[in-house]
């Protein structure tokens, strides 16, 4: 196994619904165990067991009135518990954590979509994240239009399979869509050197192999990649 040091690294991987964010994680992760990488997967909302059961209501279509003061609160709520059970103790046994999701899809869908601005979100996250940042960002960037529609296919279906109903956000309109990517470019011109913008409109081989060059020239040029 490389030598990746004390602590572990944290990646993240953000985007649209529906841009092809879980698959891409998946594809990172077993590559990385390949190469003899220890690595967790994880996700937001949810991660715990208290952060599903938030998950649960924030995602469900029946709570379609929940205002966005409150949406904001839960998912800084399900993230603070996600960092004191999961995140922070698997950093400090040095392993990855692959996170699909993290504070910069608070600042995106409730900042942006919901139009309550990045400083709420940022407050919050200094509270109660101890402004803990991932050291790398995948962007994948994807037309509005497709990535919603896809996302909207994919929980219909879920649903129809008698699975967890999700569709929430996925009923908001493209405007509000458009803000949340608008604010995703904005984060990754305002950090840089975390946030890296992948084209998440090609093919899911290429997309993996940009991301996994990405994360190897990063943290792994002198790990045996072979």
């Amino acid at each position: 196994m490389a030598s990746l040091g004390k602590r572990g690294k944290f990646i993240t991987i953000e985007g649209l619904d529906g841009c092809g964010k879980s698959t891409q994680l998946e594809k990172l992760a077993t590559a990385l165990r390949q190469i003899h990488i220890p690595v967790i997967t994880t996700r937001e909302p949810g991660g715990t067991a208290v952060g599903e059961k938030i998950r649960d209501v924030l995602l469900n279509s029946s709570t379609s009135g929940l205002s966005p003061q409150a949406e904001l609160a839960l998912m800084f709520a399900a993230r603070a518990q996600h960092l004191k059970e999961v995140i922070l103790p698997t950093l400090a046994e040095g392993k990855f954590v692959l996170c699909d999701r993290f504070t910069d899809s608070s600042e995106a869908y409730q900042g942006g979509g919901r139009k309550l601005g990045s400083e709420p979100v940022l407050a919050l996250h200094h509270a109660l994240c101890g402004d803990l940042r991932p050291d790398l960002t995948i962007l994948m960037d994807s037309d509005v239009a497709a990535s919603v529609a896809r996302a909207r296919r994919r929980n219909v279906a879920v649903v129809g399979a008698r699975k967890k109903d999700e569709n929430r956000f996925e009923k908001e309109s493209q405007a509000f869509f458009e803000r949340v990517r608008n604010k995703y470019l904005e984060i990754a011109k305002r950090e840089p050197e975390r946030m890296v913008v992948v084209n998440a409109r090609r093919t899911r081989g290429v997309v993996h192999r940009q991301i996994l060059e990405i994360v190897k020239s990063r943290f792994l040029s002198r790990a045996k990649t072979a």
